[in-house]
């Protein structure tokens, strides 16, 4: 089964290290697995919320655009886009933001970071905050569900918006729609296991915001031994022996050392190593890796007409898959058209006339299976086994969604002619 791999990165600034390791990287990486369709963006409406300098907001889209294809984006076999090049995006948050409960988003961390500041600043709880800052994990679910992605890479901070977004898609499928065919598949957070959250040059989360960031490639190898020199340490000399573990400098570099390499480093600290030559270390493992991608980014930046071509291709071929998905949720939640009839939609609420039915279930093997019966209850298709009755009705909102263009590699047996099994597909899309 196919699995749609998101990411995007708020276009606010500069990048840094950690926006490369926590979502760049691994969600790169992705890209290159068989079975795997990949969604990049610029998350632009997201930067409105938090930077009010449209030129910032402009300069940002341009850098995050080339930093991805040089860090190793195919655009050919990815989609990399705008997210304000989709108005499918927009439509669909306020279609999501109708069925999220206020109260989910007063739990939201960066709401109640904010809440917490204004408090200790004794001020009013919602001073300064606005109603994007507040719904933006809406904004953030339908970035994920318009196509209706399986994995989202994200650092550990972001995993709740995971969480919510999951939970927003359970209510509308539960309000909207029959329970064997829901319209939105639940997302996964994708977080590297053994990667902590990437520190910044005093030691905090890796952030614009507090400024303790380490530039990617904007500044050339001069900034990253800048910034790498900044990093503070204790004032233990050359020649005594210093506790790696919990220090900025060394979580630097195990994102990115092997494993053989991240034990000598600190087999080095604790002999004596200096905090000078641990940051010079430090300097040459990184632009091993990232100088190569640096020079392509530079070039990428001097011809930006070639980045707007890309975009707008990205953006085309995502309006072509966001909008079936959209008019299913427009049809799902009543607004149709009048051509119709008053009873057609995918909430299942009225009557309907009779249509081929999927059944899922379980056998004593433990597996979990499908099959198509036609109307009158004559068998279709039938699946092959499935490890959980996610993925079994998975593939059964693929071939509603889909139809018979999934067949191919659908894991079915057809049971009837091609004609016949498409035609009870396609019924599905004309009962939306």
């Amino acid at each position: 089964m196919t699995q749609r791999v998101l990411t995007g990165i708020t276009t606010t600034g500069t990048l840094h290290l950690g926006n490369y390791v926590g979502a760049i990287r691994p969600a790169i990486a992705a890209s290159r697995e068989a079975g795997v369709q990949s969604f990049y963006f610029m998350a632009d409406y997201h930067a409105l919320i938090k930077c009010d300098d449209p030129d910032r907001v402009a300069r940002s889209r341009l850098e995050i655009t080339a930093t991805w294809i040089a860090a190793g984006l195919d655009p050919e076999r990815t989609l990399i886009y705008r997210q304000s090049d989709l108005p499918e995006i927009p439509e669909l948050t306020w279609l999501l933001t109708c069925v999220t409960a206020k109260g989910q988003m007063n739990r939201a961390h960066a709401y109640k970071a904010a809440v917490d500041a204004n408090l200790a600043e004794n001020e009013d709880a919602d001073a300064g905050i606005s109603m994007g800052l507040f719904s933006y994990p809406i904004l953030m679910a339908a970035d994920i569900l318009i196509f209706n992605a399986h994995r989202v890479p994200v650092g550990k901070d972001q995993v709740q918006h995971i969480e919510m977004a999951r939970d927003v898609a359970q209510r509308f499928n539960h309000l909207f729609c029959p329970p064997d065919a829901p319209l939105f598949v639940l997302p996964e957070a994708a977080v590297e296991p053994d990667m902590e959250l990437l520190p910044g040059l005093d030691g905090r989360k890796m952030s614009k915001s507090y400024d303790n960031v380490v530039p990617l490639f904007v500044g050339g190898s001069k900034a990253l031994k800048e910034a790498i020199a900044r990093i503070v340490t204790d004032s233990k000399l050359p020649g005594e022996p210093k506790e790696p573990e919990g220090t900025a400098l060394v979580q630097l570099f195990d994102a990115f050392a092997k494993p053989q390499e991240r034990a000598a480093f600190r087999a080095e600290l604790r002999a004596g190593l200096s905090w000078g030559e641990a940051k010079q270390r430090l300097f040459d493992q990184i632009e091993g890796q990232i100088g190569p991608m640096r020079a392509k980014y530079d070039e990428l930046m001097a011809a930006p007409e070639k980045l707007e071509a890309i975009l707008q291709q990205g953006a085309a071929k995502a309006r072509a898959l966001a909008g079936p998905l959209l008019a299913q949720a427009r049809q799902a939640v009543g607004l149709r058209s009048f051509a119709l009839p008053l009873n057609t939609g995918v909430s299942g609420k009225k009557e309907k006339a009779a249509l081929p039915v999927f059944k899922q279930y379980r056998e004593a093997d433990g597996k979990f299976y499908f099959k198509l019966n036609a109307a009158d209850g004559s068998l279709l298709l039938q699946s092959a086994g499935f490890d959980s009755g996610r993925d079994a009705g998975q593939w059964v909102s693929r071939l509603k969604i889909e139809g018979a263009s999934v067949l191919g590699s659908a894991p079915v047996q057809k049971a009837a002619d091609d004609a016949s099994i498409a035609a009870a597909l396609a019924a599905f899309g004309d009962a939306a």
